[in-house]
């Protein structure tokens, strides 16, 4: 052991600070919190009393159907918009560079200071109420962040607007890495444009699109920031649920159970991904 830790010094020694911060800031703290929740506050004892619990309150209940259903349309939203525009991205045209820049302006803008911007837009008195009304769509205001299903559509839009730029970003290096070759093979054999998309771009396309759907999936799920800035308790999200709990109301036993809950939300989105749509052939062998 002495022999194998003198040869091997130097690789242990720059492993060791990642080790430590994935073991103190990641496993110890998830650890921590779930076995909290499965601890009974008033008693002490292990059982389910905090997840009957929870799961009696509406709230709660409501959080869940809220973090699903924006995580459903966001992911709709991004890969269909992302890869269309990052095809767009991918063609030769004049003022190319610029084209992309302006893209990426979202991701420099901070989430509160977007959030904050997205309210003179979705709000009351926003722009969006003031374009539909000059165009004779509305005649009073309508609340979009006041709950309810607008409320779930103002939150997918504003996050697909702030995390945009790193979809098209990913989706164009991996239309990037499709030989052009290839196309002109199809092009030869008579392939139109409808058909090399379909038959060649997206099946070369499937680990991008399998690693861009894990990211923003996990991404989503989590959402903490626009929910709270935008909508506040209206609509609470599983990640804002807990957030409140522990802060507002000091239920630090509900704070872990919801927080739980949402690790096995995650967890079970990624299963039924590999298990029903991607099969392992995106990053496995596909058998």
């Amino acid at each position: 052991m002495k022999r194998f830790l003198k040869k091997y010094y130097l690789e242990f020694a720059f492993i060791l600070p990642l080790t430590l911060y994935i073991l103190g800031f990641t496993i110890l703290p998830i650890s921590k919190t779930i076995w909290m929740s499965f601890q009974d506050p008033t008693t002490g004892r292990w059982g389910l009393s905090v997840y009957r619990e929870l799961f009696r309150r509406p709230d709660f209940v409501r959080s869940i159907f809220h973090t699903v259903v924006v995580t459903l349309i966001e992911l709709t939203i991004q890969m269909t918009l992302g890869l269309l525009i990052a095809m767009a991205l991918k063609q030769d045209f004049k003022g190319k560079g610029l084209a992309r820049s302006l893209v990426l302006l979202p991701m420099g803008v901070p989430t509160l200071v977007a959030g904050v911007a997205l309210i003179y837009i979705f709000g009351t008195q926003g722009y969006l109420n003031e374009l539909l009304f000059q165009l004779g769509f509305i005649k009073t205001p309508v609340y979009w962040t006041s709950g309810g299903i607008k409320s779930l559509f103002t939150i997918a839009f504003a996050d697909s607007w702030k995390v945009m730029p790193m979809v098209v970003l990913l989706f164009l290096a991996g239309l990037e890495s499709i030989p052009s070759e290839i196309y002109e093979a199809g092009s030869i054999d008579g392939a139109t444009k409808l058909q090399s998309f379909r038959h060649i771009t997206l099946p070369l396309l499937k680990p991008t699109v399998t690693m861009v759907i894990l990211l923003r999936a996990v991404d989503v799920f989590r959402i903490f920031e626009l929910p709270l800035i935008l909508v506040g308790r209206a609509t609470p999200f599983l990640a804002t649920f807990a957030y409140d709990e522990y802060r507002a109301y000091n239920n630090l036993h509900a704070s872990a159970a919801a927080s739980t809950v949402l690790l096995i939300c995650i967890i079970l989105f990624m299963y039924l991904y590999f298990r029903y749509v991607d099969k392992g052939g995106a990053f496995g062998n596909g058998k």
